[in-house]
């Protein structure tokens, strides 16, 4: 079962400058460390920081026509700040890693979701042809991420 983390903006996310409170080293630390604690467990299938919505673009279609509107966005609590992808077997563990998030991230207040991924599976059964061109498009994506 693969989970998404994911991290809700906020305002100190959504700055463009480091934490004025030179905390900026030591939350790292604490994140390098939480990520490294998955890796070895071998959960962690990816994640990110974004950078701010200000350095961002909304795209919304009309009829199929895209209308592009830059950032910034007004609510930061309705933004994504950054992910974590993990691959677990159960909610239950996926909750547990979640549960582990390092501390200092937001001085203790930040709100995480977390949102189960869709398997091919989950959409029903597939042919012979839709298994071998899925697993073919997911194959060719994982070899350009490496």
């Amino acid at each position: 079962m693969r989970f998404m983390i994911i991290r809700k903006a906020d305002a100190e996310t959504e700055a463009e400058s480091a934490p004025a409170d030179g905390g900026h080293e030591a939350l790292m630390a604490q994140m390098m460390a939480y990520n490294e604690e998955m890796a070895k467990a071998g959960v962690l299938v990816g994640g990110d920081g974004l950078m701010p919505s200000s350095r961002g673009y909304r795209i919304k279609f009309s009829n199929g026509t895209p209308s592009v509107i830059d950032g910034p966005f007004a609510e930061a609590k309705e933004l994504v700040a950054g992910f974590t992808m993990i691959k677990v077997g159960s909610r239950e563990e996926a909750l547990d890693w979640v549960k582990r998030w390092p501390k200092l991230d937001g001085h203790g207040n930040v709100e995480l979701e977390l949102r189960q991924v869709y398997e091919a599976e989950d959409f029903g059964p597939m042919s012979a042809e839709q298994k071998e061109q899925y697993d073919s498009v997911f194959a060719l994506s994982e070899e350009d991420a490496r």
